[in-house]
């Protein structure tokens, strides 16, 4: 059998390509390498922020076409994905808050003494940029309920060795024989430069193990999710309040990445914590382990090159397109349809 579309790699991204690829009538198999919600990549765990954009009108905007899409994921699945918290960030500076004001007319900015009597478990020095309609997203719960839904031939355990263009057929080495497509969507993540070397020219990527930790609270209030000086967070209800360095990880291989914790960069967490969360025990923490995959410019990498669309670079900031990305890819498989011109690899050229 000769597939419309081999999709590689079930992650978030993947399998929400799968869903929108068959929705659009494509006879779509999906690929991973590992078993299905595996800890390895970077759609794994407990929650994701949603958060618009304070600074960039168009990331902005996309955030908020990507709310009504969650939305409608929920109504399909019949699974909670999405819960809207607030969120804020603070230590920015007159000309972002002046930026928030004008992109976020429905957000506030409050004084730092206004800010601390709201969410006492939390201290601030600045102004704060205050998001009523940002929240957290369920990761786990997600992938799973996109492929529940996608009517898609989804196979665990199946690596793809190789790529080979031939002629209208595009051949993928998977253990027990190829598989032929017609066309390929690689949602990868780390592993896509591998894959994709000397088929499509991707820009560099910088692939890092990241460790935030959850901390047991001890104020009770509703958190917020967070964004400050680079770090974030958000509560997981039954986890904690997770805490996170942005994109301040060791360069790994994403095949012998070792999960373990890296001390100082873990004291330093440690360290953030304990000046800035009076809510939490920072005595009382577990460390987690996810995998970024980052462009230089930290603009994601959404594009066709032939038969094979490639998506990838979104660990950190992603999760929350994760539907949006979906149309985006089966709009240039179908070529109904382009992407911002941001996420084109036109715009990592070096």
């Amino acid at each position: 059998m000769t597939y419309d579309v081999a999709v590689v790699g079930a992650g978030a991204m993947g399998s929400a390509a799968a869903r929108a690829l068959a929705a659009a009538g494509r006879a779509v198999v999906v690929l991973e390498q590992y078993e299905l919600g595996h800890v390895r990549g970077g759609s794994h765990g407990g929650t994701r922020l949603f958060r618009p954009a304070a600074d960039n009108a168009e990331v902005a905007r996309l955030t908020e076409q990507a709310r009504g899409l969650w939305r409608a994921l929920e109504d399909e699945s019949g699974e909670t994905l999405f819960e809207v918290t607030g969120g804020v960030d603070h230590g920015v500076d007159e000309t972002a808050i002046e930026t928030f004001r004008a992109l976020h007319p429905t957000g506030q900015v409050l004084t730092a003494t206004e800010a601390a009597e709201r969410w006492p478990g939390m201290r601030f020095e600045t102004p704060v940029l205050y998001q009523p309609g940002s929240g957290r997203l369920y990761a786990d719960r997600t992938v799973s309920a996109l492929q529940r839904v996608a009517d898609a031939e989804f196979r665990e355990l199946s690596l793809v060795r190789a790529l080979r263009v031939q002629g209208d057929v595009v051949e993928l080495d998977v253990p027990g024989g190829a598989v032929q497509a017609r066309q390929v969507v690689v949602t990868a993540g780390a592993w896509a430069p591998k894959l994709l070397t000397g088929l499509v020219q991707l820009p560099p990527f910088r692939v890092t193990q990241e460790q935030p930790r959850f901390f047991e609270p001890v104020a009770d209030f509703d958190w917020p999710s967070f964004v400050h000086h680079g770090r974030y967070g958000l509560f997981e209800p039954g986890s904690g309040v997770k805490v996170g360095l942005h994109a301040t990880g060791p360069e790994v291989d994403p095949d012998t990445r070792d999960f373990a914790v890296e001390p100082e960069r873990d004291k330093q967490l440690v360290r953030y914590v304990e000046e800035w969360f009076p809510g939490v025990d920072p005595t009382r923490s577990t460390a987690i382990s996810c995998l970024y995959d980052n462009t230089p410019t930290d603009s994601f990498v959404i594009d066709r090159v032939g038969p094979i669309t490639v998506a990838a670079g979104f660990c950190g900031q992603g999760f929350k397109f994760v539907p949006l990305i979906g149309e985006f890819v089966r709009g240039l498989v179908t070529g109904e349809a382009s992407v911002p011109s941001r996420f084109r690899l036109s715009s990592h050229a070096v």
